[in-house]
């Protein structure tokens, strides 16, 4: 179950934002529980789950097919918990450590809860973290203090979800779980148990999925226990789960056969029948049917007393738990399941409340039952069930007792008590929403956002006066923003418009809604939306209509919708654009149709530049309008500041990532490119941002088709499709397609190439997206080319001079290169190098590398064929030393090819060590050669050092390398090392 969805359940289910310290410890995995599972009643073997156990064992005993992780999911009662049981004693056997958490309703709402019950056990191994990823851990724990959000930042309507400053890394959060499991691996083999794992708090769950992710070259395994039917956020995607069904008939038989008391006759056949294969149903309409009290007939009457009525089915046992609390004698038992289904999470506050302790007599009633179990700490429910049931049969003012009791002795846990409190609130209490405002803001410093928004969510609809309640609701829309939950938002923002209209409010609450849908692949919807409200508050209030529009423009570029483009020009022409309105006034503009004024614009960014060195927000939306304007240089400078502000102060927002990724491929960045990748897709996926996924995917592809790594780049193209509707979402369209081309050029398939590029222009000549399909042009003329049709080569000249007119003075000065080297590539022979000097002239093109040696490759071509070879060898030199230097494999095979052609001995090149390495090991021998070591390359790359670790060990061999200390003159080789400057006589 997702966090919010928990936030709604009834009240029974207290989510509790307490201090860690009240956090359960590990639950003892020595007190099995042999009661309502698939384990016979001696609690040695497990009935008709064979298949499943094998299953459990071959992961848990780390077998080379199995898997790391491992998600088991059933209804209540299928026998989850006796498996993990059985697999936990596996591992023990075996000398593996288990750690254990158990998800508990509660306890859902309590920020990093299930993460530090997981890890409580192990958490003097937090000093041997490094500083950044230790402070972000004990700040999720709340055991340091995070930073205070700079106070001279302004929130920019650029294309970011606005990430809270001050909030832990969730990334790096991730990498600190990530670091420590690998830490305690070193020490041996690793289980991780989640029970009721669906009970979750979402932040454990992400931060989970982030290190089981990156689990491969560790030690651990993970195995989750989850209810049939409820998501677990960032694990279904990876590992599709192992559903428990329900028993065949002889095994149901079996398992009833094997009860205290077996019912037989009719009875039997009824339980079987009624039960559906559940185990818990087996069991429990066992003793129902054999139940000798003689309970009067009804709903809840025992079978064997009646013999009438059809039992209750699997999804209905709460009643018969219901029925057998009415059988305990007196009320003192009665009060106390009362005051434990109501927190379970401190079996010390039910002392305080002034009831008996758990070793009470009182106690043992529910025991003998099977209705409680005693741990080490407390008294607990041996099913949810039974716990709902104990709080359900309570009349409505026992229980509102029982959580005022309770509240009366936290004063020192305020969070848990003004949970107890607005659970006992019969109506508006402005204290207690107050109380509860406070609880937000204790989770929203940690990074508790879903926690906080519970809390605000809760605080609103205990508000007396409405204003005070839309004003809650739209800061809970803002937590919510950042769990990336849009249908939560929405119903907040709904809510929110319901109570108020106050115009500055009603503008902040929809912004929030459109920028994370922004990150979505329903661009229409949310453009209509945005749109819509711009235009209702343009004339009252400018200032929120240009935040909504800038929103509205970002949206629009995503889907690279004409109509949306000529929709935001006549919005805002209605809007104010000097003074205050300036910016948002140049940064919807651009985003709209980048190539208007382009000069005007690009003149003003280093003053602009210069103004935001100290607001990360703004800095950020500038990196991607310098990137829009083809200002590449100024782009990446950019980037790399804001991404060092944003490091410095948490999580890097989602929407740095395609424009910062595909400004460091043009610049020739391409490791850097492929992190911000990462990066992207392990927050984006977290979030469920398909549309920040789908970008991430598509520029990685990218990457690796310039490498060679056509399967690769092909199944990240696959990606990046599966998650968006190619029509909604042009960008992603457009770059993949141009990934695709690429794969197919690297493998010498032109014609594909072709076919593919051509779909990056309608059928007409147009653009399929205004900004991003230009840049293919060159590209388009190449594969044309080399495809041998003169069909594709004149629909080619038709599209690059339909776009050279189209563009005008408008054109940057790469696009006005692109396009010279796309007419020299369909030119005639003896028109074609005027159109090569001129590309090669535009100091845009050397800023980009890869861009500007296959324009050194295209000439060195034509001149060869002129049979001008002198003038051909200087250019064939630089561009296989780029695409030697970039790793553009195919490219690099293409220039050696020409290099030879033209005279040129390669005897003494270097040879391209690096091309038998995977991409990733590329990244990480790129970063030991500048010397970090193996904790500071997996901090950058999201890894664990044991990863690094064994990543270095298996590529050392290929590379004829015995330490790090070859690794740089590898790497950067230095002049001596220089590919092929001699000719052949």
């Amino acid at each position: 179950m997702d966090e919010h969805a928990a936030g709604h359940r009834r009240e029974a289910d207290l989510g509790t934002e307490a201090d860690l310290r009240a956090v359960d410890a590990l639950r003892t995995v020595d007190d099995p529980r042999t009661v309502d599972d698939p384990r016979t009643p001696d609690g040695d073997a497990l009935v008709g789950r064979d298949a499943e156990l094998d299953r459990l064992f071959r992961t848990v005993d780390r077998e080379p097919s199995a898997d790391q992780v491992l998600v088991l999911a059933g209804d209540a009662g299928t026998g989850k918990t006796a498996l993990l049981d059985a697999a936990v004693r596996r591992a023990r056997t075996r000398g593996v450590r288990v750690l254990r958490a158990e998800g508990s309703e509660p306890e859902a709402r309590l920020a990093f809860s299930g993460l530090h019950q997981l890890l409580r056990p192990v958490l003097d191994g937090l000093e041997r973290l490094p500083d950044r990823q230790r402070a972000a851990l004990s700040g999720a724990f709340g055991l340091e203090t995070t930073r205070n959000p700079d106070p001279g930042t302004d929130p920019a309507p650029g294309p970011d979800t606005g990430a809270q400053a001050g909030a832990p890394d969730r990334m790096l959060t991730g990498l600190a779980v990530l670091t420590l499991l690998s830490d305690l691996g070193e020490r041996g083999p690793l289980l991780l148990v989640l029970d009721d794992a669906q009970w979750l708090d979402r932040a454990s769950l992400d931060a989970l999925a982030f290190a089981a992710r990156r689990l491969d070259a560790e030690p651990v395994t993970l195995l989750a226990g989850v209810r049939a039917g409820e998501p677990l956020p960032g694990f279904g995607a990876h590992w599709p789960p192992l559903v428990l069904g329900p028993l065949d008939a002889a095994a149901a038989g079996r398992l009833l056969d094997l009860q205290p008391r077996r019912p037989t006759g009719r009875a039997r056949t009824r339980v079987l029948d009624q039960a559906q294969g559940n185990p818990l149903a087996l069991a429990v309409l066992a003793r129902a049917a054999t139940d000798a009290d003689g309970a009067t007939a009804g709903p809840y009457a025992p079978v064997g007393a009646t013999g009438a009525g059809p039992l209750p089915l699997t999804d209905h046992l709460e009643r018969v738990f219901a029925a057998r609390l009415a059988g305990l004698p007196g009320p003192t038992t009665r009060a106390l399941l009362l005051l434990a289904a109501v927190d379970t999470a401190d079996a010390e506050a039910v002392v305080r409340a002034g009831l008996p302790g758990t070793d009470d007599p009182a106690w043992r009633p529910a025991e003998e039952a099977g209705l409680v179990r005693a741990t080490g700490r407390g008294i607990r429910f041996r099913h949810p069930l039974m716990r709902s049931a104990a709080y359900h049969a309570a009349p409505a003012a026992a229980r509102r007792t029982a959580h005022l009791a309770l509240a009366e002795t936290l004063h020192d846990e305020p969070d848990r008590r003004a949970w107890h409190l607005a659970a006992a609130a019969y109506g508006p209490d402005a204290d207690v929403a107050a109380a509860l405002e406070r609880t937000a803001d204790r989770a929203r410093r940690r990074g508790g956002h879903a926690a906080a928004a519970q809390a605000l969510q809760r605080a609103a609809e205990l508000a007396p006066e409405r204003a005070d309640s839309a004003r809650l609701l739209v800061a809970a829309a803002a937590d919510a923003v950042l769990t990336g939950d849009l249908p939560w938002v929405d119903e907040l923002v709904a809510t929110a418009c319901e109570r108020t209209d106050d115009a500055p409010l009603l503008a902040a609450a929809t912004l929030y809604a459109g920028r994370l849908a922004a990150f979505t692949a329903r661009h229409t919807v949310v453009f209509a939306r945005l749109t819509r409200a711009a235009e209702q508050w343009a004339a009252t209030q400018p200032s929120a209509a240009l935040d909504l529009l800038a929103a509205a423009a970002v949206v629009c570029f995503y889907s690279g919708e004409d109509a949306q483009r000529q929709q935001i020009r006549r919005l805002l022409e209605r809007l104010p654009g000097d003074g205050p309105y300036a910016w948002p006034h140049l940064w919807i503009r651009a985003l709209a149709d980048p190539y208007e004024d382009r000069a005007e614009r690009a003149a003003l960014l280093p003053r602009l530049l210069a103004g935001a060195e100290r607001r990360p927000e703004r800095l950020t939306s500038l990196a991607v309008l310098a990137w829009l304007l083809d200002e590449t240089p100024q782009a990446v400078r950019a980037f790399d500041e804001a991404d060092a502000h944003w490091r410095a102060r948490g999580a890097l927002p989602e929407g740095l990532g395609g424009a910062a990724a595909w400004a460091y491929v043009e610049h020739g960045r391409w490791e850097q490119a492929r992190e911000v990748c990462r990066q992207v897709t392990a927050g984006a996926a977290l979030a469920g941002l398909d549309h920040a996924v789908a970008c991430a995917a598509s520029v990685d592809a990218v990457v690796l088709a310039f490498r060679g790594e056509t399967a690769a780049a092909r199944a990240r193209a696959d990606d990046a499709l599966a998650l968006i509707d190619p029509a909604e979402s042009r960008t992603v369209a457009v770059y993949v397609r141009r990934a695709l081309a690429a794969a197919a050029a690297a493998e010498g398939a032109y014609e594909t190439a072709y076919d593919q590029l051509r779909t990056v222009f309608t059928a007409d000549g147009e653009p399929a997206h205004y900004h991003v399909s230009h840049p293919a042009l060159a590209e388009l003329a190449a594969a044309a080319v080399h495809s041998g049709h003169d069909a594709h080569r004149t629909e080619a000249v038709s599209i690059v001079e339909r776009a050279a007119r189209r563009l005008g003075d408008g054109a940057s000065p790469r696009l006005r290169a692109l396009i010279a080297r796309a007419r020299a590539l369909l030119a005639a022979p003896e028109d074609a190098e005027t159109h090569f000097r001129t590309a090669l002239s535009e100091p845009a093109l050397e800023r980009r590398p890869f861009e500007h040696a296959q324009t050194q490759l295209d000439y060195a071509e034509w001149l060869r064929r002129r049979r001008r070879i002198t003038e051909a060898r200087p250019l064939l030199t630089a561009a296989l030393e780029t695409f030697v230097r970039l790793g553009a494999r195919p490219w690099a095979e293409r220039a050696r090819a020409e290099s030879r052609a033209a005279g040129l001995d390669l005897a003494d090149a270097r040879p391209d060590a690096l091309a038998v390495l995977s991409p990733q090991q590329r990244e990480i021998i790129a970063l030991a050669a500048r010397g970090l070591t193996n904790r500071e390359i997996g901090e950058k790359l999201y890894l664990s050092p044991r990863t690094v670790s064994s990543h270095l060990y298996r590529s050392f061999p290929k590379l004829g390398v015995t330490g790090r200390a070859q690794l740089r003159d590898l790497v950067e080789p230095g002049p001596p090392a220089r590919t092929p400057v001699r000719a052949r006589s």
